[in-house]
C-alpha cells in the first residue's frame, strides 16, 4: 500500500508539470494533423482541393477546444505545411508554382489562425466564467458562514475550514492578533495536523484601517495561480472585515453600557440627593428647636417634633436599605433565609412599623384564615409589602383604603395589594418594575423609582412572578409565591 501511494503521487506529480503538460499538447496536435494527413492522402482521388483545405481545419478545431490557443496556433502552420507539402504541386516540396496555389495556401492559412484564435477566446472565456462563478459560490459560502459569527474564535474556525475546503491545502492555521484586554487566537484545520514545517505562504488579514491577523498556508505546489491569489485575498479580507465588525460592535456595546450607567448614576444621584436632602432638612430643624430649649418638654409641639424625626429617621433608613437591596440584587448576591412565614404576620408587622405614614390610608385585610404558610424570608417579603403599600400611599388620594387580599392556588400564594390611585397606561404596565422609571414627573411625586424594582427582584428571587393591573376603581400590585420548600408542602391551617 505504502509503494502504491508513492507511485501515486508521483504519477499525480508528472501529470501536473507544466513541461509533461506542453509536450503531451505537441504531441496530441501533431498526431491529430498526421493522423488527418493520412486520410486526406488516402481519399486524395476522390476530393478538390478546396475540400482537402477546408477538412484541414477540422484538426485546428480540435486541437483549439481540447488544449487551448497555443496548441490551436500550432495546428493551423502544421495544417498549412502539410497541405502545402503533400497536396500543393509540385508535392512532397514546399515550392509553390501556380498563383492561385499560394493564394489558396494564404486563405487557408489566414482561415486557420483566425478560427483558432475564435475558438480559443471562446475557449479561455468559458474557463474565466467557470472561475467567477467558482469564486462567486466559494465567497458566498463563506460570507453565508461568516454572517452571524459573534465571536472571533468562531470567525478564526470557519475561515481555516473554509480554505482548506476551498483550496485542498494540506494544512490552514488562522491566527488572530490580540485586541484591547483579549488574547490572541491560534486554530488550525485539520485540527489534528501537526507540523514543525514553515508555512509555504502566510497572507495577511488586513482592513484599512489595521491588520486583525494573518493565515498560515502548507501546500505542494510551488506557487499559486493567479485567480487562487486573487480568491484567497478575498478571503482574508472578508475575515478581517468580519473581525473588524466584532470589534466594533463589542465597541459599541461598551459604549452603550457606559452611557446607560453614565445615565443611571445621574439619575441615582439627582433622586437620591432630593430623597436624603429631604428629611435630612426635617430631622436638622426639628433638633435644632428642640435644642435650644424654646419647646416646653411636656407639650405637644414636642411630641410631634420627635415624630417627625422618627419618621423622616425611618425613611432614610428605608431609603439605605433599597440602595443596598437594588446592589445585591443586581450582584446576584440575594441570598433569601427561606422559612416558613405567614403572610398574615408580615402584613401586620409592616403596618405597625408604617402606622404614621398610613394613617390616612387604612388598610384593609382579606386574608382566609386557611391561607398557607409561605417559604420565604421574613424580612425581605417585609420590603416587598412596604414598598408596595409606599408606592400606594404616594399616588393614591388622601382617606382612601388600600385592600390586601390573598388566596392559595394550586401550588402558589396569590396576594394582590391594592389601591385607588389613578390608571396606568397600558403601555407603561410593562415598565413600571424597571429601574428609574417613573410615570408622573419627580417633581409631583418623590422617589428613586428603585422600590418596585427592589420587589421585582425579591419576588423572584424566591421563585415566584409580580406584574401589576389596572382595576374598576383603582390600581394594584399582584404576585404569586411557590408553596413548596424543598418539595414539601406546608399545613393548612383549620378554621376556628
Amino acid at each position: 500500500m505504502g509503494l502504491r501511494n508513492k507511485l501515486a503521487n508521483i504519477g499525480s506529480k508528472v501529470l501536473r508539470n507544466p513541461v509533461f503538460i506542453f509536450t503531451y499538447q505537441f504531441l496530441g496536435t501533431v498526431f491529430c494533423i498526421s493522423l488527418v494527413t493520412v486520410i486526406l492522402r488516402f481519399f486524395e482521388p476522390y476530393l478538390a482541393i478546396q475540400y482537402i483545405a477546408l477538412l484541414y481545419l477540422l484538426p485546428v478545431m480540435a486541437s483549439t477546444a481540447l488544449w487551448g490557443l497555443p496548441p490551436g496556433i500550432l495546428a493551423a502552420f502544421l495544417s498549412f505545411l502539410f497541405f502545402n507539402y503533400f497536396f500543393i504541386q509540385p508535392y512532397n516540396t514546399l515550392l509553390v508554382y501556380h498563383t492561385e496555389d499560394l493564394i489558396t495556401l494564404i486563405i487557408f492559412l489566414i482561415v486557420a489562425m483566425v478560427m483558432s484564435q475564435l475558438i480559443g477566446r471562446a475557449r479561455e472565456g468559458k474557463r474565466l466564467a467557470r472561475l467567477r462563478e467558482r469564486e462567486a459560490t466559494c465567497m458566498y459560502q463563506l460570507i453565508s458562514a461568516l454572517a452571524g459569527l459573534k465571536a472571533e474564535t468562531a470567525v478564526a474556525q470557519v475561515l481555516a475550514n473554509q480554505t482548506l475546503n476551498t483550496f485542498h491545502f494540506s494544512r490552514v492555521e488562522t491566527h488572530i492578533k490580540a485586541w484591547m484586554d483579549e488574547p490572541s487566537i491560534l486554530l488550525r484545520a485539520p485540527e489534528d495536523v501537526k507540523t514543525d514545517e514553515t508555512a509555504t505562504s502566510v497572507i495577511p488579514m488586513a482592513t484599512a484601517r489595521n491588520t486583525e491577523g494573518e493565515i498560515y498556508l502548507w501546500y505542494k505546489q510551488k506557487t499559486l495561480s493567479i485567480e487562487e491569489n486573487r480568491l484567497l485575498k478575498a478571503f482574508c479580507d472578508q475575515g478581517a472585515l468580519t473581525i473588524e465588525r466584532i470589534h466594533l460592535l463589542k465597541i459599541e456595546n461598551k459604549a452603550h453600557i457606559l452611557e446607560e450607567s453614565d445615565r443611571m448614576k445621574t439619575a441615582l444621584l439627582n433622586s437620591v440627593s432630593h430623597e436624603f436632602r429631604s428629611p435630612l432638612a426635617a430631622i436638622k430643624a426639628s433638633v435644632s428647636s428642640l435644642r435650644v430649649g424654646a419647646i416646653d418638654w411636656d407639650s405637644t409641639a414636642r411630641t410631634e417634633l420627635l415624630t417627625t424625626v422618627e419618621e423622616e429617621s425611618d425613611s432614610l433608613i428605608l431609603l439605605v436599605s433599597n440602595l443596598l437591596d437594588i446592589s445585591r440584587i443586581e450582584a446576584g448576591a440575594l441570598n433569601p433565609q427561606i422559612k416558613w412565614n405567614s403572610i398574615s404576620e408580615i402584613i401586620m408587622s409592616v403596618a405597625t412599623k408604617m402606622r404614621n405614614r398610613i394613617q390616612d390610608h387604612p388598610i384593609i385585610l382579606n386574608l382566609p384564615e386557611s391561607l398557607p404558610l409561605v417559604p420565604t424570608d421574613f424580612v425581605m417579603m417585609e420590603q416587598v409589602f412596604t414598598n408596595l403599600i409606599s408606592n400606594s400611599v404616594k399616588y393614591a388620594a388622601a382617606d382612601t383604603q388600600i385592600m390586601i387580599s390573598g388566596k392559595k392556588l394550586e401550588d402558589a400564594l396569590f396576594v394582590r395589594v391594592e389601591n385607588q390611585s389613578p390608571h396606568v397606561p397600558e403601555e407603561h404596565l410593562e415598565h413600571i418594575f424597571d429601574k428609574f422609571f417613573r410615570i408622573t414627573q419627580s417633581d409631583k411625586v418623590t422617589g428613586t423609582g428603585l422600590g418596585l424594582s427592589i420587589c421585582k427582584g425579591i419576588i423572584e428571587t424566591h421563585g415566584g412572578k409580580i406584574w401589576a393591573e389596572n382595576m374598576p376603581k383603582g390600581f394594584s400590585f399582584c404576585f404569586t409565591l411557590p408553596l413548596a420548600l424543598n418539595g414539601a408542602l406546608p399545613d393548612t391551617p383549620k378554621d376556628s
